[in-house]
């Protein structure tokens, strides 16, 4: 039997919720390279241990931020209508999977950046990236049984690396870089 984890003391979630509120403000505004974590603290007008203590860095403020917008993408993908949720065909569900992932990159991707690219393999340890995995290698198992899903959704996923993204954004523009990913998914899908 599991226990429920300890109730966040009210003064530790109002703390938090003005530093994530500061945070988002600042980087909107100065860009997520721009904002030191001293900043952040004396916008939300908290210590700056409060924030470090929390958040560790500036990546993990940005990992903070996404969680909201992830689990949102999350449940659309799980329990929303199809193609992007359950009822439409695995492939295109796969497409309509890195539309939706796309569309929530390019609105988040300085913050998607930084969450990455924290440390050497930081992208592989984030949560999230391990359920768009699961969820690729499932649609790849229905789709392509004989497959090796779990490589080929690890291969899928690499062009939608914030890094990535954001080098290719200017030379392509988002609208080539959504076709070419769009194809590339349906390609894998259905070859």
């Amino acid at each position: 039997m599991r226990s429920r984890p300890p109730k966040e003391r009210a003064d530790a979630v109002r703390n938090r919720e003005k530093v994530l509120a500061a945070a988002a403000k600042l980087f909107q505004e100065k860009g997520v390279e721009n904002v030191s974590m001293d900043a952040v603290a004396a916008a939300a007008g908290v210590g700056k241990g409060t924030v470090f203590r929390r958040f560790g860095d500036r990546s993990g403020l940005a990992v903070a931020l996404l969680d909201e917008r992830e689990r949102e993408l999350q449940e659309r993908i799980l329990s929303g209508p199809p193609p992007l949720g359950p009822g439409a065909p695995a492939a295109d569900r796969l497409a309509a999977f890195a539309d939706a992932y796309l569309s929530y990159l390019f609105g988040h991707l300085d913050l998607v950046r930084v969450s990455e690219t924290a440390g050497q393999g930081a992208r592989y340890r984030i949560g999230a990236y391990r359920f768009w995995h699961r969820h690729i290698a499932i649609l790849l198992g229905e789709a392509r049984p004989a497959c090796d899903g779990e490589a080929l959704a690890h291969t899928l996923l690499a062009p939608l690396a914030a890094d990535h993204v954001t080098a290719l954004r200017e030379e392509l523009g988002d609208d080539r870089i959504r076709q070419a990913i769009r194809e590339a998914a349906l390609a894998v899908a259905n070859a």
